[in-house]
């Protein structure tokens, strides 16, 4: 009896110690990204990692290299990882509608980031209001060309694809400024590689098919460089201007020293953020918000100042004290 009443003992204390370790069990989570290249992904990346951190996970980051059959891969390789949920940001709608299948077919829930779905199941989608900040930032252009006198404008657009929910809403927002100011719209190019030498091609081209252009609207940020440079190379500097969305780190000196006219800056650093936290919220049974749009920083010279410490931690994921990027080392 003695020796029955020890088994029962210890089978008992067993499980309160498996149940108790597994209570304390670290989960994981996976999040695929379109390029981590590119800046803008790459805060997002150490936004949902910061986030995770903070909340006990692991996350691992798995890079697509704006490859779709790389993105797949990258998924089943997620799948199979033991994971409790995916964050998302696709290469474009289209093929996050696979990513949905696959998870929903292995019962894991998704938060999509930023870029948006074409269909499919998700738990969570974190944007950006991609309109409005579009429409502001046309808005600062029309004040801008108005202010220049500027007569019969024409503006020209170098575009991320339109087949992104993203991308067709910034064109629709800024249409939507240029209309109301009475601007015509010169001429549109698609980015395909979002390299260099793209934007410097796309930005040679506008300028040659319109003689006459006075503004040019980069719908990404990383490669304004190369703008710049085209507008240079053309004879046109301080004749064309150039506004951007998104954000890099130099823009907080161009904008002031008017080599950018302004920015609509996303806040990547917070989405990612956003992203965990609404799963982390999703896997203890709370509420959340199927769709959150965060806002669009628009920031112009006039307003540069007022938002510095927002811009460098929610844009660029920089600790405002120390200036260094905000990490998070100890995750995958």
């Amino acid at each position: 009896m003695k020796v029955l009443k020890f088994l029962l003992f210890f089978l008992v204390i067993l499980n309160f110690s498996t149940l108790f370790a597994n209570s304390f069990e670290k989960k994981k989570l996976a999040y695929i990204v379109s390029d981590l290249t590119i800046p803008f992904w790459d805060i997002m990346s150490r936004g949902a990692k910061n986030s995770a951190l903070n909340l006990g996970y692991e996350i691992e980051v798995y890079n697509s290299q704006n490859d779709t059959k790389t993105e797949l891969e990258n998924t089943i390789k997620a799948i199979n990882s033991n994971i409790s949920g995916i964050i998302i940001s696709p290469n474009n709608s289209s093929s996050c509608v696979t990513i949905l299948k696959l998870a929903k077919k292995a019962n894991l829930p998704v938060v999509i980031a930023d870029i948006g779905t074409d269909g499919g199941e998700y738990i969570s989608y974190i944007s950006s209001d991609n309109k409005s900040g579009a429409y502001e930032i046309g808005k600062i252009l029309a004040n801008k060309i108005s202010t220049l006198n500027i007569q019969n404008p024409k503006v020209a657009i170098i575009a991320i694809p339109q087949k992104r929910l993203n991308g067709q809403e910034r064109t629709a927002g800024f249409m939507k400024a240029m209309d109301e100011a009475s601007i015509k719209g010169a001429n549109i190019k698609q980015q395909i590689n979002f390299s260099k030498e793209e934007t410097y091609d796309f930005t040679k081209e506008l300028i040659n098919e319109n003689p006459n252009l006075n503004a040019i609207w980069l719908q990404g940020s990383d490669k304004y460089q190369s703008a710049l440079d085209a507008i240079n190379d053309s004879g046109k500097k301080d004749k064309i201007l150039l506004l951007t969305f998104d954000a890099e780190p130099e823009f907080l000196e161009l904008i002031q020293n008017n080599t950018l006219v302004a920015s609509a800056m996303q806040q990547p650093f917070l989405i990612g953020e956003k992203a965990v936290e609404n799963m982390d919220k999703y896997l203890k049974n709370e509420t959340i918000e199927k769709n959150n749009k965060l806002p669009v920083l628009t920031i112009s010279k006039e307003n540069i100042g007022n938002n510095l410490i927002i811009i460098k931690k929610n844009v660029f994921g920089i600790d405002y004290k120390t200036n260094t990027k905000i990490q998070s080392s100890n995750q995958k």
